[in-house]
Formats: structure tokens, sequence, C-alpha cells
């Protein structure tokens, strides 16, 4: 159900919103803990590898669709905070039209290129075909991730988390079980465990789409919202762009982690792989709050509310150094078996190495969490301008860490580029932040209002609800 986060204790209203978010990010990652897994187990190290190195590279075309649909719900929150029903869905359909736009360029640049550039990013020769085939049919099931992280954006952007957990959640189970027969039963090798995620995928758009049609009529759009303004689109591509090339920045990144990973071996790739899969779930846990801020700061935003949002902000910072503190125990001191429970026996190499990864991670989750809490507080108000620049940061320092500190030490050196892309990001963040609250400190909003300001005519008297 629909639900505005600009009334009730901040902290308690962005832990509530959150909850569902940590289960959430939990959840998608078992898509990729269960294609690992199930590939490890039954088709070996060589396999395992095969489709972690392609991670990079759909991340790269993928991440930028994620985050650029996430940035086109943001208007969307705004609009509800302010609660504007007709701007809702203007802003829904001009999503709708951007998504599907994106849908199709990504389909086609990422199959038809996957090769060729999995081929430069010097992927061993052993792994190519594996490697190719994983990619290209995840690209071309791109249709279902993109459309249900929109789906599932804009309706976290009405107050509900919980809904796109349950969806998510049901796919995840049907991906584990689909995984395993493909792969298992079928000997549908690594294509196998590509197809059982995208058939998982696009059930869960199915799943939202039936939720929006019989629950939340907000959400309901007409022929007329599909003819989106030049106006409605500028401004969503004016957020969702910069969030996407964000992403990208990033994947840009870790593909020069995966050129410098292939040059190092299968066991290097391998313990990548499985370490980045045990890391992403512990990720999942800050990138969720950093989301519920997000959604948060937007609703607030749009409503006019400042002195909640700098509130909500402190707040959620400070429960995400508390989760990460407690993230970082867990992954130094446990480590080392969860990555054997992958991998199974007689692959200590690979385990000693995924270790490292995690340990140097996880010692400084703390800086992640403040960098997911400011940049989503920043990005839910519509400014767009630092956090694109701490991708770009990010791109820097990774980079540096692979060919640099690669080059010198080596796995480790590599692992490195993470904590320094932190670093380099939260530099800028926190002197961007307290710019902010001071223009925050008045009565007034700092100028650049969202577009959805309400108006007479389309004013609710209580923000649109399903």
């Amino acid at each position: 159900m629909s639900k505005a986060l600009t009334a009730g204790t901040p902290w308690r209203v962005i832990l509530l919103f959150a909850l569902p978010l940590l289960v959430g990010n939990v959840v998608q990652q078992l898509y990729q803990v269960a294609d690992a897994w199930v590939v490890g187990r039954e088709l070996g190290v060589d396999a395992l590898a095969a489709v972690g190195s392609t991670g990079a590279l759909t991340f790269l075309l993928l991440g930028f669709a994620w985050g650029m649909t996430s940035g086109f719900a943001i208007p969307t929150a705004q609009a509800f905070g302010a609660g504007d029903a007709a701007a809702v869905r203007r802003s829904v359909g001009a999503g709708v039209v951007l998504t599907g736009a994106a849908t199709v360029v990504v389909m086609i640049i990422g199959a038809s290129l996957s090769r060729p550039l999995l081929t430069l990013m010097q992927t061993p020769a052993e792994l190519l075909d594996d490697a190719t085939t994983f990619a290209v049919i995840s690209f071309l099931g791109g249709f279902a991730t993109m459309y249900f992280n929109y789906l599932a954006a804009i309706i976290r952007a009405l107050g509900d988390s919980r809904t796109p957990l349950v969806f998510l959640s049901i796919a995840c189970v049907l991906n584990i079980g689909l995984v395993y027969v493909f792969v298992a039963l079928l000997d549908g090798g690594v294509a196998g465990a590509a197809l059982a995620t995208v058939a998982a995928q696009t059930f869960s758009v199915a799943l939202c789409l039936d939720h929006v049609r019989r629950r939340i009529p907000a959400l309901h759009i007409r022929r007329a919202d599909l003819r989106a303004s030049r106006a409605d689109l500028l401004e969503h591509l004016r957020i969702g762009l910069p969030m996407g090339f964000n992403a990208s920045i990033i994947a840009i990144g870790a593909l020069a982690v995966q050129v410098r990973l292939n040059t190092m071996g299968a066991d290097a790739v391998a313990a990548w792989t499985t370490a980045a899969r045990v890391d992403g779930l512990a990720v999942a846990f800050l990138a969720s709050i950093g989301l519920a801020v997000s959604t948060f700061a937007a609703q607030n935003y749009g409503a006019g509310l400042p002195d909640r949002i700098r509130q909500g902000v402190r707040e959620g910072t400070l429960m995400s150094i508390g989760v990460s503190i407690v993230l970082a125990g867990i992954l130094i001191t446990a480590g080392a078996p969860i990555i054997r429970s992958f991998v199974g026996d007689g692959e200590e190499q690979v385990v000693a190495l995924a270790h490292q990864f995690l340990v140097i991670n996880g010692a400084f989750y703390w800086a992640l969490g403040v960098l997911f809490t400011l940049r989503g507080a920043l990005q839910g108000m519509g400014r767009t301008l630092v956090p694109t620049a701490t991708g770009v940061i990010e791109l820097v320092m990774r980079v540096a860490a692979a060919i640099a500190l690669g080059g010198m030490f080596g796995f480790a050196g590599v692992a490195w580029g993470n904590p320094l892309a932190w670093f380099g990001s939260v530099a800028l963040l926190v002197p961007a932040w307290f710019a902010l609250l001071r223009a925050l400190r008045g009565d007034e909003l700092p100028p650049s209002r969202p577009i959805y300001a309400p108006d007479a005519d389309t004013r609710c008297d209580e923000p649109v609800s399903a």
C-alpha cells in the first residue's frame, strides 16, 4: 500500500521503509548467488569463472539502465510528496516511454558486442565461449531486468517498499529452482543459468503489472500520459541520465579490474567472482538504506520540508555506519567458510584470495555506508552533479588500483580499489552535503524545486494512495 514518508519520526520511517529493501536487495543478490553456487558445484570452477567474467560487462549496460530507471522514479516521488496526482501519472508515462527506448538500445548493443568486448577484456580463451553465451542471453533478456527495476522503483516512490520485496522473493525462489532444473537436470550449461534468471525476472514483471492494475490506481496512466511533453522527458532525463552514467562509469572501473584479473588466471577470476557474490549480499544492506534515504528526501523535498530532510539524512547515516560495523565483523571472521561453501573442497587458493578480498572491503564498509546515504539524499533532491562526479572518482580509483597496485601487489592490490574509491567519493560528498545543509537552514528550500510543483487544479488534499 502506498504511504507518504512526510510524517512520523524520520529514523523510524526510514528504517521501516528500508527493512523490506534490505531483504529485497539480499534476495536480488541471491539471483547471482544461485547461479554461482549451482554453476560452481555442477559445472566446475572454469564455468563459474566464465559467468563471473561477464559481470563487469553486463553491469556496464544493465547497470546504466538500472541507475537511469531509478532516476526516472524520483520525479514520481516528488510529485507524490507534493500531493499532485496528475503529475504522478505524467511522470509514470514519461518513465515508461524512456525505459522502453533504453531497453531496445541495451538489448541490441549488448547482444551484438558481447564477444568482441569480452575478447578486448582479455577473457581467458578457455572461458570465452561460455562467457559469451551467458552475456548474450543476459542482454537479450534485459527487458525483464529493466522493466522490473522501473516498476519496483515507481511502486517504492509511492512509499511501498514491501510489495517489490514480495515479488522479488517469489522470483528468486523460482530462479533458484529453474537454475537447478536447467543446469543440473537438463544439462543446459551456463546458457541454462542465464535463461533461468531471465525467466524468473520476466515473471516478476508480470506480478508488478498485475499489482499496479489491481491495487494502485494512482499509477494507472492514460493514453495522453504516454504522449509525454518535452519538458517532462527532459526533467526525467536530467535526473535519470546522470544516475545511469554514474552506474556505467563505476562499471568501467569494474571492467578495468576484470581485465587485470583475467591476466592473473582462472583462480583469481573465480576468487573475485565468488567474493563479489558474498560482498554483494553485505553491500545490499547499505545500499538499501541509501535508497530509503533517497525516497525519503524526494518525498519531503516535494512537500517542502527541509528540516525533516536534514534530520532524516543524519539519522540514516548513523544507521548505515552501525550496520557496516556488524557486517564487517561477520565477513572478516567467517568469510573463509562462506567462500568454501561455494567452491567446494580442494580450491584453497581460490578460498584464500576471496577471503582476502572480503577482509579488505569489510574493514571499510563504514565509508561505503556514508557514501550511499549522502549520495542518495542528493539524488532524491534532484542534485545530480556531485553524485555523478563521485562516479568519476570511483572510476579513477579503481582503474589506478587495477593498473598500479595490481601490478605491484597482485590480487590484493586490485581489491584495494574499492576502499580507495569509497574514500574518494566520501571526500567529495561530505562537503557537498554540508554546503546544501547551509542552504537548508532557512525556511525555504534552495532554488531548482522539482518540475512537479502542485497547482490548484491538481493538488490533492491528501497524498495520492492506492
